[in-house]
């Protein structure tokens, strides 16, 4: 039998055993079995790409490492996830790089509003040497970036009007995550960034405490957001991959041979979750416009882009050593 992955890794088994019996979780799976975390739902575009990385390399090992997904977050948040990602209390992940600032800086640049033009634009990036410099800022807190997902491109909604021109936002009370960043965004148009949980923004929108929200089609239609808010409108603003990235201390107790399957099975399940989220885009629009919200498309983006120009000034006061890295992106439009 091959020699336990579990002895590679910095965090003991008893500890992991404990853990996974506090969670809920069988402790009685063999030494070769990969624990992965996934935020996303089963049927999700993410989900079925990561059951296909794990049949992969399950087969294509022979056995040596066979991955299980856990969908729904059932391991914790993804702080909670990434921490023990990175100290191998997992062994991997789908992460999405927007919360990952706090503990990787770079990946904050990829916060920035209006960074790419399209989501072709940032697969093209993410998947080329500037990508790699994520990659390897990952890599120094012991997580192994081998392929990159796609998360959408969000925009905003709301009750009331659409929004074809920065002015359109102002005065409107608008949903964003927990980050300056967005916070800044919205300030920077004229709207009242409103920052609150996720699962809090369909009752707001019914009562009127905030009159829209951002987000990308799928989490628009599936969250049913689209019942109170009519007006949808493509501003494409933020456009942030995700990584399925393997704990340093997993990827180093492989064989080069294992190597080689796990990150080819990696960059296989990035080109199937593409296409599955490109598919589930056009659906979820779909299901929204026959429900009658009006979508727009924002096709010039000049004026938005201007508004930020603040907010990239005063980042880059604040992080000087990753301007070149916001110049080399930029200029990839």
């Amino acid at each position: 039998m091959p020699q336990s992955l579990f002895s590679k890794m910095t965090v003991p088994l008893t500890a992991l055993l404990a853990a996974g019996a506090l969670m809920g979780i069988a402790t009685s799976a063999s030494a070769e079995d990969w624990r992965g975390w996934n935020v996303h739902p089963d049927g999700y575009p993410n989900s079925l790409a990561l059951k296909s990385f794990a049949d992969e390399v399950s087969d294509k090992t022979e056995g040596r490492v066979n991955p299980r997904v856990y969908n729904n977050a059932v391991l914790g948040d993804q702080p909670d996830a990434f921490d023990q990602a990175r100290s191998g209390a997992l062994d991997f992940g789908n992460f999405n790089m927007g919360p990952m600032g706090p503990i990787v800086p770079e990946t904050d640049v990829l916060s920035l509003p209006f960074l790419f033009n399209s989501v072709d634009q940032m697969y093209r990036v993410m998947d080329g040497d500037i990508g790699q410099r994520f990659a390897d800022a990952l890599a120094e807190k012991n997580l192994i970036a081998l392929s990159w997902f796609g998360s959408g491109a969000r925009s905003f909604y709301d009750t009331d009007h659409p929004i074809e021109e920065p002015d359109d936002v102002k005065g409107l009370k608008l949903r964003v995550m927990n980050n300056d960043l967005y916070v800044q965004m919205v300030d920077a148009l004229g709207g009242n960034a409103t920052p609150m949980s996720y699962g809090e923004v369909f009752q707001s929108l019914k009562t009127g405490v905030i009159d829209g929200a951002e987000n990308n089609f799928p989490s628009f239609e599936s969250s049913n957001h689209y019942e109170v808010a009519k007006y949808f409108s493509e501003t494409d603003h933020l456009i942030i991959p995700e990584c399925l990235c393997v704990a340093k201390t997993s990827w180093n107790a492989l064989s080069d041979e294992d190597k080689s399957i796990v990150r080819t099975a990696a960059e296989n399940a990035a080109k199937e979750q593409r296409k599955l989220w490109a598919e589930r885009v056009e659906k979820s629009r779909e299901i929204v416009e026959k429900a009658g919200v009006k979508v727009n498309q924002v096709k010039d983006k000049s004026a938005f882009q201007a508004r930020m120009e603040p907010i990239y000034q005063a980042f880059v006061k604040e992080h000087p050593d990753l301007e070149s890295l916001i110049d080399d992106i930029r200029n990839t439009q």
